[in-house]
C-alpha cells in the first residue's frame, strides 16, 4: 500500500519520507505533551490529537497540490503574495491579537482560527526574492536596477516583523542574505546594508513594546540577570531561567534511550512543551538517540534540498529550493538550540513537529514548492532519457517477386 502511495507522489522521494516520519513523530510527541494544557482548559487530550492530526492531513493536501503545480507559476504568484503580505503585516501591528505584548496574530473571521502573518511573510519574501534574483542576473551588479529593489523588500519585511517578533525577523533576514549571496549580489553591498539593519534592529529592540522581554531573555542566556538576582533569593517558579532549567532537566533525565513514549515528567512543569520546547520532551522520552535521529532528519532534508539546487537547470528553481530549504532547516536548528541551552528563548516552533495551526500549513506549502522543483527535474531527466534512446529503424518492404 505504501509503495502504491509513493508511486503517485512525484519529486524527491527522500523528502516525502522525511516529512512522513516527522509528521508521525509529531503526533506522538504532541499527544504526550498536551496533558497540562488539556487539564487547564478542561478538555480531553484526544481532542488536541484529533485537531493536530486534522491540520497535518490538510497540510499533506496542500503539499500535494503545491507540488503538482509547475514551480514556474510561483514567480507570478509571488507578486500577489507580497501585495497581500505587506498590508497584512501592517494591519497585524495595528489591530492584531496581542499576546505577551506582541501583536503577531490575526483571527480568521468565521472560524476563529488565528495565524501569524510572519509565517505568510516568510514564504512570500523567499519566493519573491527567488523571482527577483533569477530575473535580474544580467544586471545583478546594478545598484538601482537590482540591489535597491531586492534589498528594499527584505528590509521592509524585516522592520514590520521585528517590531513584534525579533527572532523570526532575524532568521528571515539571515536566510535572505544567504539567498542574496547565492544570487551574486555584492558582498560589500550586503555588508553595508546588514550593518544598517543591525542598527535598526537595536533601535526596534530599544523602543519596541517587547524591549523588556528581549533584554530579559538575552541577559538570562548570558547569565547576567542570574548574577543580579543572586543577592535576593527568588523561588524556582519566579526564576528567569525557569524554562531553560526545566528543558535541561528533561534532557538530562532522558539519558541515552529515554523514558519511553508518554513517560515525560517535565511536560507537566515546562511551559509550552508541545511547541517551543517539544525537542526537550522528545529527548526526555526517546533519549539522546532520539534527539540525534531527529536532528539527522532535518540535516538529511537540507542535503536533499542542496541536491535539488545543484541539479535544477533554471535559476528560479535553484533559488526557490535554496531559500525555502535554508529557512526550514535554520528554524529547526534554532528551536533545537534553545531547547538544549545554546540560545536564548525565542518561541520559534519546530517545523512539522511542534503543535501549530497555520504554521504547519505554510510549512507544507513551502515543502510542496521544493518538491515541485524536484518534480520538474525528474520530468526533464525522463525526457532526456527518451531522446537518447536509439529510435527503431524503418524497414521498407520492397515488391515481392512473382
Amino acid at each position: 500500500m505504501l509503495q502504491n502511495i509513493m508511486s503517485k507522489l512525484k519529486g524527491d522521494r527522500w523528502i516525502w519520507i522525511i516529512v512522513i516520519i516527522l509528521s508521525g513523530w509529531s503526533l506522538l510527541a504532541v499527544y504526550s505533551s498536551v496533558g497540562t494544557l488539556a487539564y487547564k482548559e478542561g478538555k480531553g487530550t484526544e481532542m488536541y490529537l484529533l485537531k493536530h492530526f486534522s491540520i497535518i492531513a490538510i497540510g499533506f493536501v496542500l503539499m500535494y497540490l503545491s507540488h503538482k503545480l509547475d514551480y514556474r507559476y510561483y514567480a507570478g504568484i509571488s507578486k500577489i503574495l507580497m501585495g497581500i503580505t505587506i498590508p497584512l503585516l501592517l494591519f497585524t501591528l495595528l489591530f492584531g491579537s496581542s499576546v505577551n505584548q506582541a501583536s503577531r496574530w490575526l483571527t480568521i473571521p468565521g472560524i476563529g482560527m488565528t495565524f501569524q502573518t510572519s509565517d505568510l511573510a516568510k514564504l512570500s519574501l523567499i519566493v519573491f526574492l527567488a523571482r527577483m534574483l533569477s530575473r535580474k542576473q544580467e544586471e545583478i551588479k546594478d545598484v538601482k536596477k537590482a540591489f535597491l529593489p531586492i534589498m528594499g523588500s527584505v528590509c521592509g519585511v524585516f522592520v514590520l516583523i521585528a517590531w513584534a517578533n525579533m527572532s523570526t525577523a532575524i532568521m528571515l533576514f539571515g536566510v535572505s542574505v544567504l539567498l542574496l549571496l547565492i544570487g551574486r549580489i555584492s558582498f560589500k553591498q550586503i555588508a553595508i546594508v546588514s550593518a544598517g539593519v543591525v542598527l535598526l534592529g537595536i533601535i526596534v529592540v530599544s523602543i519596541g513594546p517587547r524591549r523588556a522581554t528581549y533584554y530579559s531573555r538575552v541577559k538570562t542566556f548570558l547569565g547576567v540577570e542570574k548574577k543580579e538576582e543572586s543577592a535576593s533569593p527568588v523561588s524556582f517558579q519566579d526564576d528567569k531561567n525557569y524554562q531553560a532549567n526545566n528543558a535541561k532537566i528533561a534532557i538530562a533525565t532522558g539519558g541515552l534511550f529515554g523514558k519511553g513514549p508518554g513517560n515525560s515528567v517535565q511536560r507537566n512543569v515546562l511551559p509550552h512543551p508541545y511547541s517551543d520546547f517539544i525537542y526537550a520532551i522528545i529527548i526526555e522520552e526517546y533519549g539522546t538517540v532520539g534527539g540525534v535521529i531527529l536532528l539527522f532528519l532535518y540535516l538529511a532534508f537540507m542535503y536533499r534540498c542542496i541536491r535539488i539546487v545543484t541539479m535544477s537547470p533554471k535559476a528560479f528553481g535553484t533559488f526557490l529550493a535554496a531559500g525555502l530549504g535554508f529557512s526550514l532547516t535554520i528554524q529547526a536548528l534554532a528551536n533545537m538550540a534553545v531547547a538544549v541551552g545554546l540560545g536564548p528563548v525565542t518561541g520559534v516552533p519546530l517545523p512539522l513537529v511542534s503543535m501549530g495551526g497555520t504554521s504547519i500549513l505554510f510549512t507544507s506549502v513551502a515543502l510542496g514548492i521544493i518538491l515541485s522543483v524536484s518534480r520538474n527535474i525528474e520530468e526533464l531527466k525522463g525526457k532526456e532519457q527518451l531522446d537518447e534512446k536509439p529510435k527503431p529503424k524503418k524497414v521498407v518492404i520492397g515488391s515481392i517477386p512473382a
